[in-house]
């Protein structure tokens, strides 16, 4: 349950990492958290860069900071994901710039917390189409020039929500669901066409995330660094895997869940997860 603020981890890269070297990658949300993690390892790694998010001033000092340290070329190109017409706005960007995006990161993303019934309708069609519409529009841009040039990747930013039900989450927890299946199912349809699909399954990560969704702290007790989850994710693209899950702690969490029934899953989320008042 991860994506927001800015990251102060390493940057230190592994041999995979650099595959994307002297390439351009396409970052949404890149302003904050676990997408400015993921900026500056892969510009680290040598990548040009094409930023991506609603807040401008940030991506602008970030593109600046990663083209002084690292001597890469940026791009910045502001766009509000919750507008269906914005992944459209972004392709034709990049197109009129003539980059060929050799990598493209699904990051942008956010939750809502409480009571579905308690929350504003728009907040959650919203996060359906951010979380959801605007992964499918991207991948669908920019899927056919990598297939037809045999050669791209692409990592999407799901969660270790995905992977049961979670209430006072519930929502949120579907959207991520919806883009681990649809990574998984996608690296299958390509693997033999010279593309890449991962899907990244963050748990709780030290970012804005929690604030934006107004999550308790308890649910954060266990958080990772986001630039340890940015680097489990582009290591898990780089080495083909199709999902990858960031911690040990969740590893184990995700593999425990399948012996238990979903009913009793979803009640053990909702005493981590409920509010106070929810709690008997």
């Amino acid at each position: 349950m991860a994506n927001g603020s800015k990251s102060s981890n390493s940057t230190s890269i592994t041999p995979s990492i650099d595959r994307w070297k002297g390439k351009w990658a396409l970052v949404t949300g890149a302003s904050a958290g676990i997408g400015w993690a993921l900026a500056e390892q892969l510009a680290a790694g040598g990548a040009n860069l094409v930023l991506s998010a609603r807040r401008v001033d940030r991506l602008e000092k970030l593109a600046a900071e990663l083209t002084a340290r690292h001597g890469i070329q940026t791009e910045v190109f502001a766009a509000d994901l919750t507008r269906p017409e914005a992944p459209a706005a972004i392709h034709a960007f990049t197109e009129g710039k003539r980059l060929e995006i050799s990598l493209l990161v699904n990051n942008a993303g956010f939750g809502t917390f409480g009571y579905t019934h308690e929350i504003d309708e728009s907040r959650l069609l919203d996060m359906v189409e951010v979380n959801c519409a605007a992964v499918v529009r991207l991948t669908r841009l920019y899927l056919p020039r990598m297939v037809e040039r045999r050669s791209g990747d692409i990592l999407i930013v799901a969660s270790t929500a995905a992977f049961q039900p979670v209430p006072f989450i519930a929502a949120y927890a579907a959207t991520k669901a919806f883009d681990l299946i649809f990574a998984e199912g996608l690296a299958e349809e390509v693997r033999g066409l010279g593309v890449r699909v991962c899907a990244l399954c963050p748990g709780s990560t030290n970012t804005e995330f929690q604030q934006v969704a107004h999550q308790p702290d308890r649910a954060f007790r266990f958080a990772e660094a986001a630039g340890k989850v940015a680097r489990v994710g582009l290591e898990g693209l780089a080495a083909g895997k199709s999902s990858v899950i960031s911690g040990g702690r969740n590893r184990w969490m995700v593999f425990g869940e399948r012996f238990a029934p979903r009913s009793f899953v979803a009640k053990m989320a909702a005493k981590v997860m409920g509010p106070e008042s929810a709690k008997p």
